[in-house]
């Protein structure tokens, strides 16, 4: 039986934050240069991002006075699909140089916020510099859709998005009797194809249905969003239709 109970799904400013966290390609394109990819990247809590570039690149010719610019973020399915790509956000706004006196300071505080192994490479082989945002539009298989930059300072990442990965991958390989079982809720015509555990989120579920006719997502949504492990496990099971199943988990 198709579920009919609709709930909320993440804002797009939460979409923004959580494929920002998510994302592992970014690449930072300036007015008469080629692209630039990115060592790290981090959106902040202000709002802008902070972003760390070889220090031969032709991004530190900007100066402080800074340039127009745009930040493209790829975030890729943790699982073997046909289309790997989920979700591209695309930051554009005006990137600054950071002053050899902040690097430092800059690279401390990203670090309480976003302990990336890459930041020890700065002042060794990469520099920071920050993107002030005009603007931050997400796309997926939904459509696009650009964040109020208000609500995008005020929105947080998913609270599951460091676990995501290993909770789908290991959905995949060790539940497929839970894929199925979500499957049930697939319209008729997507039946017939192949199904793999997307995304997962504090608000439900998605799907992945590789068909004949191309690629299709499918949200499942949750009875209502869940902030804790325990709440997930057991509202993943309720969707599923098997209460008693092994919740997330590994072990």
């Amino acid at each position: 039986m198709r579920r009919t109970t609709t709930t909320a799904a993440p804002t797009t400013a939460e979409r923004v934050r959580s494929a920002c966290a998510h994302a592992t390609q970014a690449t930072l394109a300036l007015p008469g240069t080629d692209p630039v990819g990115t060592a790290l990247h981090h959106l902040r809590p202000c709002g802008d991002a902070v972003i760390a570039v070889p220090m031969d690149s032709p991004a530190l010719a900007v100066g402080p006075a800074g340039s127009p610019a745009v930040l493209e973020l790829t975030d890729l399915a943790p699982l073997p699909l046909r289309e790997p790509v989920r979700t591209l956000v695309w930051l554009r706004g005006k990137v600054r140089a950071v002053p050899d006196y902040a690097q430092r300071a800059l690279t401390t505080e990203v670090a309480a916020e976003h302990p990336h192994p890459a930041l020890l490479d700065v002042g060794h082989s990469t520099v920071l510099l920050r993107l002030v945002l005009d603007s931050a539009v997400v796309a997926d298989a939904t459509g696009a859709a650009a964040a109020c930059l208000d609500q995008l300072r005020a929105a947080r990442p998913d609270p599951f998005w460091e676990l995501e990965s290993a909770w789908l991958q290991h959905m995949s390989a060790d539940h497929a009797d839970v894929v199925d079982q979500l499957a049930r809720h697939l319209p008729v015509r997507l039946r017939g194809g192949r199904v793999h555990p997307l995304a997962i989120d504090r608000y439900g579920v998605t799907l992945r249905v590789e068909g004949p006719d191309g690629d299709h997502d499918v949200r499942l949504p949750f009875d209502a969003p869940v902030d804790d492990v325990q709440s997930l496990s057991r509202a993943v099971r309720i969707l599923a239709g098997c209460p008693f199943l092994h919740g997330m988990r590994r072990g």
